[in-house]
């Protein structure tokens, strides 16, 4: 399912993910409009746009904090042009399985946006880097995380980003033994529970980024 008020992005993602095997049961254009074809027929996942009629601020972020209020296991792939911190952050710490944050000017190879989509789809996350910097940024006054190395730091943002611990091992060049140290060094430093699924470290970081 989609909604996007821009028409002609609108029909762009309709086709891509036609072409690529996706059944799209609904492209609307307001978040009203979504949240009655969610009513209608309950989608796998939800591609929205952040900022829509009618006041174009947050409507596509509020539509999907009820959307996962309503239907819990529903895959949300926010696509947007802006973080919209307040209820990107009540979203993302709610539940943070299922979810994904991508900027449209950030997505620049159809594969990666495809990527994102299976991984919000299967239950996972995606997360845009820059997303996940502007959420740490807007958190940076709280002690905690100012306790973080250099290195802790980039292994939090790639986590927030949903990549495995083998995934960050090979994005910075290190053992994944390092990077299991600097993950419970993280923990450790934001009093964070280290028994937590590895499936719920992302939402434990962001829920402390939202507090």
């Amino acid at each position: 399912m989609i909604a996007e008020d821009s028409t002609l992005l609108r029909e762009g993602l309709v086709r891509l993910l036609a072409d690529e095997g996706h059944e799209i049961t609904a492209s609307v254009g307001t978040a009203t409009e979504l949240l009655a074809a969610v009513e209608s027929g309950p989608p796998d996942t939800v591609i929205l746009d952040v900022r829509m009629p009618p006041t174009h601020t947050d409507e596509g972020l509020r539509a999907a904090l009820e959307i996962r209020r309503r239907r819990p296991g529903t895959g949300v792939l926010i696509l947007s042009q802006y973080v919209e911190h307040r209820y990107a952050t009540e979203l993302l710490t709610t539940d943070a399985t299922g979810v994904g944050y991508l900027l449209k000017d950030r997505v620049v190879q159809v594969d990666e946006f495809l990527d994102a989509l299976e991984r919000v789809g299967s239950g996972r996350t995606a997360f845009d880097s820059e997303v996940v910097r502007q959420l740490l940024a807007r958190s940076s006054h709280s002690d905690p995380l100012q306790r973080l190395t250099p290195r802790e730091s980039e292994v939090l943002a790639a986590m927030a980003q949903g990549h495995t611990n083998a995934a960050i091992a090979a994005q910075l060049y290190v053992s994944q033994s390092a990077v299991e140290k600097h993950v419970n060094a993280i923990f450790d430093k934001l009093d964070l529970d280290r028994s937590t699924a590895y499936s719920r470290r992302v939402l434990a970081v962001l829920r402390y980024l939202g507090s």
